[in-house]
């Protein structure tokens, strides 16, 4: 749906957006209210339902809970030809209000650069740019692996500014960028309780370099899994520091972390596309939070099936991941699970077991089925 508006009437423009019905997620419903000049809207929500291994209040029978996982709000816009923004949005913890999750400014300088400043993703490995919503399997991360409880921001989010693009033709994409790096993480398992600081007010550094040898990948946010959509081999690495960015109540010293990762997915594999991801993680906190630091592995497979079946396609997948930090309290997690994809990652339905263990404490395992759904 497209209308025009002149410049005057943006704010009723604004206003109105909201009632429209959207297009997709990526665009939602776009008005158009000059030359390059554009406002889109569009929203997303992902609920599930889990049973999960002695997590009833009487510590021995199996919890039974419904559960709003995600709600979020997208809005973008244009001003021209090359200065864009976007503003999205996500229920906060209690899941009583919204909190800004991205809120930023992008200015193309030329086709190979852009610059980014505001909030939003800084650069790190693939599971943390894809997020929850353009996983293979979807969903929060466990924080097992990919570990941004601390120098992550909000849901991965930071305040800074970056330099992000692409070259040869695609194929080398890169960002890097300097952050504000000490905002405690409102989503994730582990986040320090302390939040003072002594020191130096260090900046927090990250890049990413990544390569494509068969298809490209175009833009910043990423994507887990294409769902057969493209043949991809790709090898990324990420990297971030801070001085004095890890610190407690009786401690400060530096952060660092780096992480490779890695995705091959072919098509006409069989009656099908093939998909196969792997990572490695080193997280160091100078010693200051010993459960945060240390070394990480993760690993998926996943099938997606050609032929449909009713609405959607069926994509079966394995996942791995293991956390050994420096404290000896090593975790482990097995996921087996089965997609049903309707419309990609505006629409599918997943359900997951799962079993995780952890060094000193009995196995938990879990069944969760999850809906997708943006608009």
């Amino acid at each position: 749906m497209t209308l025009k508006f002149n410049r005057s009437q943006l704010a009723t423009v604004f206003a109105a957006s909201i009632m429209l019905p959207a297009i997709n997620a990526h665009a939602g419903g776009t008005i158009v209210f000059g030359e390059d000049k554009s406002v889109s809207v569009g929203f997303g929500m992902r609920t599930s339902f889990s049973s999960v291994e002695n997590g009833a209040p009487n510590g021995t029978s199996r919890s039974q809970d419904f559960t709003l996982d995600s709600a979020r709000i997208y809005l973008s816009g244009s001003l021209s030809k090359n200065i864009k923004g976007m503003l999205n949005t996500e229920k906060d913890i209690a899941g009583e209000g919204f909190q800004a999750i991205d809120a930023n400014v992008q200015i193309q300088i030329m086709p190979e650069l852009t610059i980014w400043a505001g909030r939003f993703l800084s650069p790190s490995d693939r599971a943390n740019m894809a997020g929850p919503y353009y996983s293979l399997g979807g969903g929060y991360w466990s924080g097992i692996a990919s570990r941004y409880g601390y120098n992550g921001g909000y849901i991965g989010r930071d305040d800074g500014v970056a330099a992000v693009g692409s070259l040869m033709g695609g194929k080398l994409a890169y960002s890097f960028g300097a952050f504000e790096g000490n905002t405690a993480f409102k989503i994730a398992p582990v986040a320090p309780a302390f939040t003072g600081r002594t020191g130096s007010d260090g900046l927090m550094y990250a890049g990413r370099l990544q390569y494509n040898f068969w298809d490209a990948e175009p833009g910043y946010y990423g994507t887990g899994n294409y769902l057969g959509g493209k043949d991809i081999l790709a090898i990324g690495i990420a990297g971030r520091t801070q001085s004095n960015g890890a610190y407690s109540a009786v401690k400060t010293g530096d952060y660092k972390s780096y992480s490779v990762d890695f995705l091959l997915e072919k098509k006409g594999v069989g009656p099908g596309a093939l998909s196969i991801e792997a990572a490695g993680y080193d997280y160091d906190t100078d010693d200051v939070f010993l459960s945060e630091q240390g070394k990480a592995y993760s690993a998926g497979l996943g099938y997606i099936f050609s032929q449909k079946v009713g609405w959607g396609q069926f994509q079966p997948f394995v996942r791995y991941q293991k956390f050994n930090p420096d404290d000896d309290i090593d975790t482990k997690k097995y996921d087996v699970g089965v997609n049903y994809i309707i419309d990609g990652y505006n629409a599918q339905v997943s359900a997951v077991y799962s079993d995780t263990k952890v060094t000193g404490a009995s196995n938990i395992n879990a069944f969760m089925v999850t809906g997708q759904f943006q608009f």
